[in-house]
């Protein structure tokens, strides 16, 4: 994002940014003042008694509208955002579609309520003496700020997994638009006022800062009670140093970095040299490799079969094409990772797509060879975008030493053949440890919205328990409280005696709603 004063309001404008062609054009926004993120945290603040009042059908509402007005909106807000990302138009509309189905599932998670973990204890006798009649449930936290995503202009940005998440506990959210696509974010943030507005929900239930400065105060608003946030490392690890600094330190959700280790083990190499290959440079190339899932770290037997595999890789790269990545930084990043690795003394070959021109910021698809046990923090050390590391390993014992050296991932990936069941079961024992999503004969770039979905891992992949995608990120932005002896009048509906339209689990069993 480019920035410049404005003398009418005294504030900086910003600029919006072609990577493709490397220029830029004066938006009409500008970056949100430091009294301004006050005033936006506090309609927040202002907005969650009422916006949690309006419940589970009124929260529902409210995300199917949001998907509705994206839908109405899609054509403006594909093509700015093909201007200011340079990803292609059918990226950017499957994007969308993957965006308005999320705000939709998490209605549905609404609409079906074991979400809230509704429990009751009736009064009565205990192996410790009498107890008093308990009821404990989920709630929303409050206010909670989101940080756009780079490479997910929609997705993972204004309306989000993050921001769906969090309408759908009950939390109003403040997003800080991401610098690379300015017009989008506004675009796409007017499509969620028009949603609160026709749905009745109330003032600030819905907010959007810009500007780097403005993130940080942000967080460090004393009305946020949580952050949610995707992107680099440092800028991970600059947002918690904030945090640490409040009166009230409160949840980070980070999904930070991630090396997606994949394995291919001889039999497989040997069956599906061809095959692999292929898929491999297409999941290390897809969206210019700007994705969190890609695979940068590849495991390959010595030997013919993967002399074989990875001879069909090199062809298969030699025909990409240099990709327009999502700016000036990320290009110059890649440029200085990859140059550097490339003359690490333990790079053995040096694989390359079509070489980048100069026009808009565009950046060489690059793959490396090196010896397993040369694996150390510099060569797995991740590098955004069509780059990966090709480790070639001899024996078993080689094999669990270079993955000894490796940080967690979001996922890791096992290539193997029928018969091989043992290895792959030892495999994934060793791979558990250190991913939240295993594959198997897969590539790992494609992260399906489910119930079942994990997108997340150890440190520092993320710094979390909970995914971000899939329905149980909702459980981020909730916490429990337990009613004792309460009266009926202050229990919420979902906790009170008689027919209940969630899962509840009463006195020690699940009891599901009644059929109809």
């Amino acid at each position: 994002m480019t920035t410049d004063t404005d003398t009418d309001t005294d504030t900086l404008t910003i600029f919006s940014v072609n990577p493709a062609q490397g220029t830029s054009e004066l938006t009409h926004l500008h970056e949100t003042t430091s009294s301004d993120v006050e005033e936006i945290c506090a309609r927040a603040a202002a907005a969650a008694p009422h916006f949690e009042a309006a419940g589970r059908a009124g929260r529902a509402v409210f995300l199917r509208a949001i998907a509705d007005e994206l839908e109405s909106a899609r054509e403006p807000i594909v093509r700015i955002a093909m201007r200011e990302t340079g990803l292609p138009d059918a990226r950017l509309n499957g994007e969308l579609t993957r965006t308005c189905y999320q705000m939709r599932l998490f209605g549905d998670v609404l609409d079906e309520g074991s979400y809230l973990e509704a429990t009751i204890d009736h009064a009565g006798d205990t192996p410790m003496g009498p107890g008093p009649d308990l009821r404990r449930m989920l709630v929303p936290l409050g206010p909670v700020a989101v940080f756009g995503a780079s490479n997910f202009p929609l997705a993972f940005s204004v309306p989000g997994g993050d921001t769906a998440s969090a309408l759908a506990a009950g939390s109003p959210v403040v997003v800080k638009a991401h610098s690379s696509h300015p017009e989008t974010s506004a675009a796409c943030f007017d499509a969620l006022v028009r949603a609160a507005a026709a749905t009745q929900m109330p003032d600030g239930v819905v907010g959007i800062v810009y500007g780097q400065a403005a993130g940080a105060a942000l967080v460090a608003d004393p009305r946020i009670t949580a952050v949610g946030f995707t992107g680099s490392l440092g800028g991970g690890k600059a947002l918690l140093d904030i945090i640490s600094r409040r009166d009230d330190p409160i949840p980070f959700y980070g999904e930070l970095a991630s090396l997606n280790p994949v394995i291919v083990t001889e039999n497989a190499a040997a069956a599906r040299a061809d095959e692999i290959a292929a898929g491999l440079v297409a999941s290390v190339t897809a969206s210019a490799g700007q994705l969190c899932t890609k695979p940068g770290l590849v495991f390959v037997p010595t030997g013919e079969a993967g002399d074989a595999l990875v001879a069909e890789l090199r062809t298969a790269l030699a025909d990409v094409d240099a990709p327009v990545v999502l700016n000036e930084r990320i290009r110059n990043s890649y440029n200085d990772i990859s140059v550097s690795l490339s003359r690490s003394t333990a790079v053995e070959v040096r694989t390359t797509g079509r070489e980048a021109g100069p026009e808009g910021f565009r950046v060489t698809p690059t793959v490396l060879e090196v010896n397993a046990q040369a694996l150390s923090p510099e060569i797995t050390e991740e590098c955004f975008g069509p780059f990966a590391v090709v480790a070639r390993y001899d024996s078993d014992e080689h094999l669990r030493r270079g993955l000894d050296v490796l940080p967690a991932s979001l996922t890791a990936t096992v290539h193997s053949e029928p018969g091989e069941d043992d290895r792959t079961s030892a495999l994934t024992e060793l791979l558990r440890p250190k991913a939240g999503r295993l594959l198997y004969n897969g590539y790992p770039t494609g992260v399906l919205v489910s119930w079942a979905q994990t997108h997340g891992g150890p440190w520092p992949a993320t710094n979390t328990l909970h995914t971000s995608v899939g329905t149980s990120a909702i459980r981020r932005f909730l916490r429990p409280v337990t009613w004792q002896d309460a009266p009926a009048s202050v229990l919420p509906a979902e906790l009170q005696d008689g027919d209940s339209a969630v899962p509840r689990r009463i006195d020690g069993r699940l009891t599901l709603p009644a059929a109809g």
